[in-house]
């Protein structure tokens, strides 16, 4: 078996140990070391070079974002940031991922060691989700939660019976994980200010989604927001799913708002993509373009069937320009994708979408 090599850099010696016990219960992972900080790290890394890094953000001597952009630069290594839960660190870890990190790991301020003990499974997901991931599309361009039981989208809601009558009203739905935060900033960065309502669920835990909105709103000519309940889907204007909480469209007379719900994960995540494409499905119809990009397992593809079924227009990522190939890949299994393509061509074909052609 060929293991994963992973070096720990964290100035917490209680997290140092506690990550090393639990990634070492895998027998895919293989902990070659721990360090306090990234000076102690890139000494370490000049004997053996780790496959994947799981790195804090604030330490002392050197931050980990200045280390991750020189790593990125010089050798890029894929990074899973493992930072504390405040919307202090929701700020700092935005500018980790827009870095070049591959996905979040979260961390209390109070009662660490207890809770990476009993959430070590989705860190050694993200760790094993790293290792696979194409880096050189990070630079071009988190973390899922699994749980014992994968449901489906009737957990949260009834499936769709029949499509909606066409009309002039048209949505996208985008869905994406792994590599996802580099892609939207892609995708958004480059829409004119005048294109259709979107509704967008990135697979990030609580805390992270507002402040990756607001990094997203100030480098976009459309607004991008964290969505609330009952949020209005208006041209220009893009809504991301919180974290923790699944996100679905609604439709009141002539208008389009989305709802947030609690409810249990589905396809072992908070939130599903499949909740968000199975409420278009089911609201918007044929007046709705489903993407699905970037990411690992298989959360959106049946979602994205029953838009496909309905007469939804479809879109995915093509596996040259994917971080982690995985989610496209199952909806393209499923027959489902109209056109796969690359990331750069997708706010193109959003705006042409927009345009009615």
């Amino acid at each position: 078996m060929i293991q994963i090599n992973v070096l720990i850099v964290d100035d917490s010696a209680v997290v140092r140990q506690v990550l090393t016990t639990n990634l070492s219960q895998d027998s895919g992972i293989n902990v070659i070391g721990a360090a306090s900080d990234p000076v102690f790290a890139m000494a370490k890394m000049q004997t053996q070079w780790p496959d994947v890094i799981v790195l804090d953000v604030e330490m002392p001597r050197m931050d980990g974002i200045t280390f991750l952009k020189k790593l990125m630069s010089e050798r890029p290594t894929p990074v899973v940031i493992c930072s504390s839960l405040t919307e202090k660190g929701a700020e700092t870890t935005m500018q980790a991922l827009a870095a070049g990190a591959v996905s979040i790991v979260t961390k209390p301020k109070a009662g660490v060691k207890q809770f990476l003990q009993d959430d070590s499974e989705s860190l050694i997901v993200a760790v094993k989700a790293a290792a696979r991931a194409n880096l050189r599309r990070l630079g071009t361009a988190t973390a899922a939660v699994p749980v014992q039981a994968k449901l489906t989208a009737d957990a949260i809601l009834p499936a769709a019976f029949s499509a909606m009558a066409e009309t002039t009203d048209r949505v996208i739905a985008i869905g994406t994980s792994t590599g996802g935060t580099q892609a939207l900033e892609v995708v958004l960065t480059a829409l004119p200010r005048v294109c259709p309502g979107i509704v967008i669920v990135q697979h990030m835990p609580e805390k992270f989604t507002g402040a990756f909105a607001a990094r997203l709103n100030s480098l976009s000519q459309i607004e991008v927001r964290e969505a609330v309940n009952g949020d209005r889907v208006l041209p220009g204007r893009a809504l991301i799913a919180q974290g923790g909480r699944h996100m679905l469209l609604k439709r009141s007379g002539a208008q389009y708002h989305v709802e947030i719900v609690d409810g249990p994960p589905v396809t072992r995540h908070r939130p599903s993509i499949d909740v968000l494409f199975r409420s278009v499905a089911k609201c918007a119809g044929k007046n709705a373009l489903g993407i699905i990009m970037t990411g690992m397992g298989d959360d959106g593809a049946k979602g994205l069937k029953e838009m496909y079924d309905v007469g939804a227009r479809t879109l995915g990522q093509d596996e040259g320009s994917c971080v982690v190939y995985g989610m496209p890949k199952e909806a393209a299994k499923l027959g489902v994708v109209n056109k796969e393509l690359p990331l750069g061509r997708i706010a193109y074909e959003i705006a042409a979408y927009g345009s009615g052609r």
